[in-house]
């Protein structure tokens, strides 16, 4: 049987697809200023308006100089020239220049339209104002000419471009002050489990850390949405129903942790057919089967799994990427590799596996990766330990020792 012929469940990539094609941008156009931009995403192209460098400048700390005087110059045959000013960055040399002179400069001050080259200064012989030169430089030698880096007109960042620390300097060098980006999507979170507490309270007996609400919190802070905590939501209709609905007044997004299995006590179905509709619910993913997708009124809903791995990855391999499209984001398809398995793995056709492993380079400079021992849905130590996933196709069994597996390394998100 092969994955896509297991019952009720829906592949990845179908998923995947279904929500990038149903989902669009829900953010409006706003203006920050540079200093606020970061982490956002750009709603139109960036276009310069100045070249960088603004104008034919020196690479190093030297002598600017006509290249033809020295054509002849060698350790046999030096040759001397009189300098006759200097250029600094800021104060550039605004007095004129004749064949057989040069000039002093420093690293990025302008260099005479007269002057097509520099030597370095470790090059020359200095004496007074008598420079002395015992190689010939070619046309050109440590020049940045203007425009080099970018011209006017130029695209320096596309629509749909996340700001990264990168990109702030490279626009400050532009003098771009103001940014037109998309504002940050709202994000609502809660838990549903009467078996959750809150941090800091005391344990009876069958109840557990409510650890799936930092988590996904945690994550959702690397990609700059404003969350909303709804805390614990207790497994009861009336209440799940008054808080997805508050929660749909309020937010973009809708994210639920627990309560979208099929136990007696899981409403959030129940209730998101009610209010809403679903869009798939049960995939054929491990972990993270019972990963729900739907919409309310105005907004789009995930419910996660209860199990603290599957929730995390679910968020990161479905969610993450939905919301990124929702943001007005271009979407990336992840980075995966081959590596070669150092262990054996355990799998069941019929899933894509999200297995937590450690990748390295071995001294062979070959890319390799070990598992992190259990892969529970319930173990969280596996995440914790791990640096990537090591991704098992659906219909793929055991892996031998020796076998070669995509692995998926943890972008910024989960580092």
């Amino acid at each position: 049987m092969s994955s896509c012929d297991v019952p009720g469940l829906m592949p990845l990539a179908d998923a995947i697809n279904k929500m990038q094609d149903t989902l669009c941008n829900v953010c409006e156009a706003i203006t920050l200023p540079l200093s606020s931009a970061l982490g956002y995403t750009l709603n139109q192209d960036i276009i310069s308006q100045q070249n960088v460098p603004p104008f034919n400048n020196s690479a190093m700390d030297g002598y600017a100089l006509h290249c033809d005087d020295l054509i002849d110059c060698s350790v046999m045959h030096p040759i001397s020239l009189i300098e006759v000013g200097k250029s600094f960055a800021g104060a550039p040399f605004e007095g004129s220049i004749q064949r057989g002179q040069c000039i002093r400069i420093m690293t990025g001050a302008m260099i005479p339209d007269a002057l097509n080259c520099v030597v370095m200064q470790e090059q020359v012989t200095v004496d007074g104002e008598t420079i002395t030169f015992v190689n010939a430089p070619k046309l050109h030698n440590n020049l940045r000419f203007t425009g080099e880096d970018i011209s006017v007109g130029q695209t320096v960042l596309s629509k749909g471009h996340k700001l990264t620390p990168r990109d702030i300097p490279l626009l400050a060098s532009l003098g771009f002050s103001e940014l037109p980006v998309y504002r940050q999507l709202k994000v609502a979170v809660m838990s549903s489990g009467d078996e959750l507490r809150p941090l800091g309270s005391k344990l009876e007996q069958g109840e557990i850390y409510d650890s799936n609400r930092y988590s996904i919190i945690g994550l959702l802070s690397r990609i700059n949405v404003e969350v909303i905590d709804f805390g614990i939501i207790k497994d009861d209709y009336s209440e799940i129903k008054a808080a997805l609905i508050k929660a749909d007044q309020q937010a973009d997004v809708v994210i639920t942790s627990g309560g979208v299995s099929v136990g007696d006590a899981d409403f959030i179905k129940q209730v998101l057919n009610e209010i809403g509709e679903i869009g798939f619910w049960k995939l054929a993913i491990k972990p993270g089967k019972p990963f729900a997708f739907g919409k309310l009124q105005n907004s789009v809903f995930f419910g996660l799994p209860g199990n603290p791995v599957s929730a995390i990855v679910t968020l990161y391999q479905l969610a993450v990427p939905a919301m990124a499209k929702m943001s007005g984001e271009a979407v990336k398809a992840p980075l995966r590799l081959n590596a070669v398995c150092i262990d054996t793995l355990r799998k069941a056709p019929g899933r894509t596996d999200f297995q937590r492993g450690n990748y390295s380079v071995n001294e062979q400079g070959q890319l390799i990766v070990t598992t992190t021992g259990n892969q529970g849905s319930g173990v969280f130590s596996s995440m914790s330990q791990s640096n990537c996933f090591i991704v098992l196709e659906q219909d793929r069994g055991n892996i031998a020792k020796g076998e070669t597996v995509e692995i998926e390394p943890y972008s910024q998100l989960m580092d």
